[in-house]
């Protein structure tokens, strides 16, 4: 690492910085008294004087006093910072050029093999920290890198205002306390859906780049977890139409307070489950009640409908706005 003195050669040359910090030490000094301290010829001193008075780092004459070299060089600092940041910005726009035009001719590119549960628990985090606008989520039974309660940078990205949608696989939910985190979320503003089941695991940022594990359900006890890093492309685009594909035909679940009023928050997740397939006795054990308590809770609810069946309760609670986009589910 360079000294941090040396970090200002580009507005003084080593020989005007030493000679600005004797001058500084001595409070004043004439061209002699500097050649002494110095151990330079007399001429030598006058000229860096003199440069360091033109550079407005000094005052005077035969005699010269130093001055704050904040305000000397504060707006050389500023330009230069200016210049960098400008540099920066073009150097990021080639980067993204090459990188864009490397994927066209290099596979490699497009796609980045993730190994070991680790790194790809990592890469998760790190694509919904730099997510600026959405989260597309497929979430199956049994995570390979991330548990719900593991992910905390959903809560972050969901303050800063990046939409969340996900697509819960059934067998997820009837995991003792999933459920619970589920609503948790979709309090804090996540749009969840729920599928009988989901073709691969998905984790689709800004529509950018996805992380897709490569190695099936059945073969993951055999080392580590690998995953690819997809970038954009058709590959990626194939998955964002999967996604969209997915969660049109899924359920929704915990749907917002639903317009023009409707059952309760507790009813419409009772709602939300039946219509994703859950039988009673799944609901009960969902809900912490009895089988017999879901039947009379459904019950009343086909009454305040005016139906007598259970698809007919799924059908008015879409048509009357209960669970929102329900009414395509039940048709």
């Amino acid at each position: 690492m360079r000294p941090v003195d040396s970090q200002l050669d580009p507005l003084l040359d080593p020989a005007e910085h030493r000679a600005y910090r004797l001058l500084v030490r001595l409070a004043a000094a004439a061209p002699d008294d500097l050649a002494g301290t110095a151990g330079i010829p007399a001429a030598e001193a006058r000229r860096l004087l003199e440069s360091l008075r033109a550079k407005g780092l000094a005052r005077g004459g035969p005699v010269f006093e130093p001055l704050p070299p904040d305000v000397a060089l504060g707006g050389a600092l500023l330009r230069r910072q200016r210049s960098l940041e400008s540099a920066r910005q073009i150097v990021a726009g080639l980067t993204e050029e090459y990188r864009a035009t490397a994927r066209r001719r290099v596979p490699d590119h497009a796609v980045e093999i993730v190994a070991g549960a680790a790194a790809l628990r990592e890469r998760i985090r790190d694509v919904q920290n730099y997510a600026q606008e959405e989260i597309l989520w497929f979430c199956r039974v049994n995570p390979i890198a991330m548990s719900s309660p593991e992910n905390t940078e959903e809560t972050s990205a969901l303050a800063r205002g990046v939409r969340y949608r996900a697509v819960y696989e059934r067998a997820l939910l009837e995991t003792p306390g999933e459920l619970d985190g589920i609503a948790a979320s979709v309090r804090r503003g996540e749009q969840a859906r729920v599928a009988e089941s989901l073709p691969v695991r998905l984790a689709i940022a800004d529509r950018t780049i996805a992380i897709c594990p490569l190695v099936p359900d059945r073969d993951r006890d055999f080392g580590e977890p690998t995953a690819a890093l997809i970038r954009r492309g058709e590959l990626l685009d194939a998955l964002v139409a999967l996604f969209e594909a997915t969660w049109e035909r899924a359920s929704p679940l915990l749907p917002d307070e639903p317009d023009g009023g409707g059952p309760a928050a507790a009813e419409r997740l009772l709602l939300s489950l039946l219509v994703a397939g859950f039988p009673d006795k799944s609901i009960a054990s969902q809900l912490g009640v009895s089988r017999r308590t879901v039947q009379r809770r459904l019950d009343r609810l086909m009454a305040s409908a005016g139906v007598d069946t259970r698809i007919a309760l799924a059908f008015e609670a879409g048509r009357r706005g209960w669970l929102p986009d329900l009414g395509d589910a039940a048709q």
